[in-house]
């Protein structure tokens, strides 16, 4: 497995993949790092010939926090017919009725995801969050370490909820929103909207 960024982020998917028992061979970014802790092997960037090669032959992930780079990552390498992989940690509890799309998804050690939720492309379920039933977590989205979204939540694509906020059951948060830390979200949040505090506003 190559793992495409290699930083704070990554280093929880590497976490993810040792503990799964698939081995990581080495990682993709926009130079090499200085910082090494998993002695693993530069290879290129995801685009350059040798980056490609290695991707091609070992699988990936893509493992940056950032959503917006983690989307234009991953349709750049749909051009190439190249999906990623999902990174599940072992621990995580999930429905058999939830459904999680094939490629680009990380659920981190410990996250409940409960009955009937829907996890799409590329989104993150971060250390010990909770989906409960019926969620629908958009592509590309972020849920944070220890986020709550209470049942039939809805987060758009490219949104991101923070550490520990909780979402009210029936919520719907909008596309590129931004929940903050610590959160009590009880009121539909719109596209491309910042809310924070309790309750947030």
């Amino acid at each position: 497995m190559i793992l495409i960024g290699y930083s704070g982020h990554a280093f929880v998917a590497y976490g993810i993949f040792h503990a799964s028992g698939l081995p990581i061979t080495g990682y993709c970014d926009v130079a090499e790092k200085e910082y090494n802790p998993f002695n693993l092997q530069y290879v290129g960037t995801e685009i350059s010939a040798t980056g490609l090669n290695a991707i091609k032959e070992h699988g990936f992930f893509i493992a940056i926090g950032d959503n917006i780079i983690r989307e234009n990552i991953y349709e750049a390498l749909q051009k190439n017919n190249l999906a990623p992989q999902n990174a599940i940690h072992p621990s995580a509890v999930i429905d058999a009725t939830a459904v999680i799309a094939p490629n680009g998804v990380m659920i981190a050690a410990n996250v409940t995801i409960n009955p009937l939720a829907l996890i799409a492309t590329g989104a993150i379920c971060n250390t010990g969050c909770i989906i409960e039933h019926e969620c629908d977590v958009g592509a590309f989205a972020h849920i944070g370490p220890g986020a709550v979204l209470c049942g039939n939540v809805k987060i758009g694509k490219g949104s991101f909820v923070g550490a520990n906020a909780v979402i009210k059951q029936g919520i719907t948060v909008g596309i590129n929103a931004i929940i903050g830390a610590g959160a009590v979200v009880v009121k539909n949040v719109p596209d491309n909207v910042t809310v924070v505090g309790v309750p947030a506003k």
